[in-house]
C-alpha cells in the first residue's frame, strides 16, 4: 500500500476520520531530511498497511494543518487516532524507530 497524499481540503476525511492509526508526514520538496525519510515511510507503509495508514502533507503546497498542529521544522510525523492527535516525532530517524514508534501507538 503506497503513501497517500493528503491536503488542506482532505485532511478531516483522510486524517481525522480514518479508521486506523495514520501517521502523517509534514514535508517540503526543498528539504533533505525530508527526501531522506520518505522512502522509509513508503517501506513502513508497504509492511504495515493493514495496521497504519502513512500520508504525507506538503506544507508549501497546503500550510493551514501545519500551522494548525503548531509544525515548526521538517520532516514532522504526527500520529493520529480516531481523529485525535497521539504523538509526535520531528526530524530524522530509522525505520526501526519510527516501526517502534508506530507500534507504541496502535
Amino acid at each position: 500500500m503506497a503513501t497517500k497524499n493528503v491536503t488542506d481540503e482532505n485532511f478531516g476525511t483522510e486524517v481525522l476520520k480514518a479508521d486506523k492509526l495514520t501517521l502523517v508526514d509534514f514535508w517540503a520538496e526543498w528539504c533533505g531530511p525530508c527526501k531522506q525519510v520518505g522512502p522509509i515511510l513508503e517501506e513502513i507503509s508497504n509492511e504495515m498497511g493493514d495496521q497504519v495508514i502513512v500520508a504525507k502533507h506538503n506544507i508549501d503546497e497546503h500550510p493551514n494543518q501545519p500551522t494548525r498542529y503548531g509544525i515548526r521544522g521538517i520532516p514532522t510525523m504526527l500520529l493520529f487516532k480516531n481523529g485525535e492527535l497521539k504523538a509526535t516525532k520531528v526530524g530524522v530517524t530509522t525505520k526501526s524507530n519510527i516501526v517502534s514508534w508506530i507500534k507504541e501507538n496502535i
